[in-house]
């Protein structure tokens, strides 16, 4: 009886885990097929609209390490419901939100959400189920649900804009993340072991002040970079101090007695080529959404509906991808089945990007959609627990906060790059020329993505060997419990 019990509360804390991680992975995209009224609605300028999705970037990016070494020290069950109910306070605000400035730091409220939610959540699964077949599973559940959240953003985006207006994207998050933050208190046990430790440690206050901060500046100056001009007194500025606040965390971490990020961490080859994994990931893989969604929308004009129907078929193929990544992992171990999984998404990126035509149908995108989103949901699952195969169990939360910072500022590198090539011929052209024009840049920067993921693939050959039943995370388990 009590095996059967123990078996039933772990497979109601992984659907939780896996709930809060979709309930992230949809609020990531959900706003991208309603941005054109979003825009008409709150009156943003063209230049401005785009910091609907960028504030929320800039503040997931830049709070990460300050989350994860909060949830090490604290505890994730306290971080799970913080990043849940700002979640649900913040995505009120945007619904509510009657002007472009309280819409923007409703979004950034929400990155900060997310900062301190993933790498609870992360820390939950690597810490709460068993080495071997039964953590593999977890992350595969995990990772289904956060790679396939990407997609339903889009779908559930468009359906909510088409059935009642703009609003409804920020709306539904409220009663999911409540829903979540509630079911938190009887399915994950107290962090009173976590908090008794927590008193007796420093809390590095200068080491967090300087990476948030410093982070933050960087992505911001990422972002902003392609629209205000990359040698713009406010882009160059932001890059310069954030590079100067990271000089001084790196100063500060050395010296500090409990630093927020043990540079010693930074030897693990395991995390520093995770690390890379993730930014390259969202540099390339992480990009194809976007250029999909401009491609069905301003190439093909489909509705908002429409074009979250359309991203169906990856969806679903990043689910499958998701499930099998977890099994081969056991089966194969880590690094060689994130290299395969890699390899498929170059093949079916590159589908992709040579039947993207004006006049392609969805039909001749299928392929090389299915091909793409099982190569992607495989590496997805794995890549962040990768990340943490060097780090101890107190420290998965600062090894996953690290990982996900990489990952945020990948994608705003990868997007900033991807984006400056796509229009670079769209210039001052209309009717069919634009949609041609915006085609072949989309083809270009979609073949040029694919040369990220098979870079990544060869990046990904430099994690350690390990048995094949092993997974990259600690093997001690506690009693108690993130495209296209």
């Amino acid at each position: 009886m009590s095996t059967i019990v123990n078996r039933r509360r772990s497979a109601l804390l992984l659907a939780l885990l896996a709930f809060a991680q979709l309930i992230e992975a949809i609020d990531y995209n959900i706003v991208y097929v309603a941005l054109p009224e979003i825009g008409d609605a709150l009156g943003f300028s063209p230049q401005s609209l785009q910091w609907v999705v960028s504030a929320y970037a800039v503040a997931f990016g830049g709070f990460l390490l300050l989350g994860g070494r909060a949830c090490d020290l604290f505890g994730p069950r306290r971080m799970f419901v913080l990043g849940l109910s700002l979640y649900a306070v913040a995505s009120l605000a945007g619904g509510l939100a009657a002007d472009p400035g309280t819409l923007i730091a409703a979004r950034a409220v929400q990155g900060v959400g997310g900062a301190f939610l993933f790498p609870a959540t992360l820390t939950l699964v690597s810490t709460s189920f068993a080495a071997g077949r039964e953590r593999n599973r977890a992350y595969a559940i995990w990772g289904t649900a956060g790679g396939s959240g990407m997609i339903l953003g889009s779908l559930l985006g468009g359906v909510l804009t088409d059935a009642f207006d703009w609003s409804a994207v920020f709306y539904v998050n409220v009663p999911l993340a409540v829903a979540a933050a509630i079911l938190a208190f009887p399915l994950i046990a107290p962090d009173t072991a976590r908090a008794a430790n927590a008193v007796r440690r420093h809390f590095d206050l200068a080491g967090a002040l300087t990476a948030t901060v410093g982070t933050t500046l960087i992505v911001f100056a990422l972002v902003q970079g392609p629209d205000s001009g990359w040698a713009s007194a406010v882009v160059l500025g932001s890059a310069a101090a954030g590079i100067l606040l990271l000089a001084a965390f790196v100063a500060i971490e050395k010296r500090g007695a409990d630093p927020l990020l043990p540079l010693r961490l930074l030897r693990s080859r395991d995390l520093t080529t995770g690390a890379a994994i993730t930014f390259l990931f969202m540099g390339s893989f992480g990009t194809l959404q976007y250029f999909l969604t401009v491609y069905f929308q301003g190439v093909h004009g489909y509705s908002p509906f429409r074009t979250g129907i359309a991203f169906l078929v990856p969806m679903i193929a990043i689910a499958v991808g998701s499930q099998s990544g977890g099994r081969l992992a056991t089966r194969y171990g880590m690094r060689f089945t994130i290299s395969a999984a890699l390899a498929v998404g170059v093949v079916g990126t590159v589908i992709l990007g040579l039947t993207m035509t004006t006049t392609a149908s969805y039909a001749a995108l299928i392929p090389g959609l299915a091909v793409m989103g099982l190569g992607q949901g495989a590496t997805y699952t794995l890549m962040f627990g990768a990340a943490a195969a060097g780090a101890g169990q107190d420290e998965q939360g600062v090894a996953s906060g690290l990982a996900s910072t990489t990952q945020q500022v990948g994608g705003a590198v990868g997007l900033a790059v991807l984006v400056a090539i796509a229009n670079s011929g769209t210039e001052g052209l209309t009717g069919d020329a634009l949609r041609a024009a915006t085609t072949d840049g989309l083809r270009t920067a979609t073949l040029i993505a694919a040369a990220g993921i098979a870079l990544t693939a060869l990046v990904a050959l430099n994690l350690k060997r390990a048995p094949k039943q092993q997974t990259p995370s600690a093997p001690t388990r506690e009693a108690t419990t993130p495209a296209v």
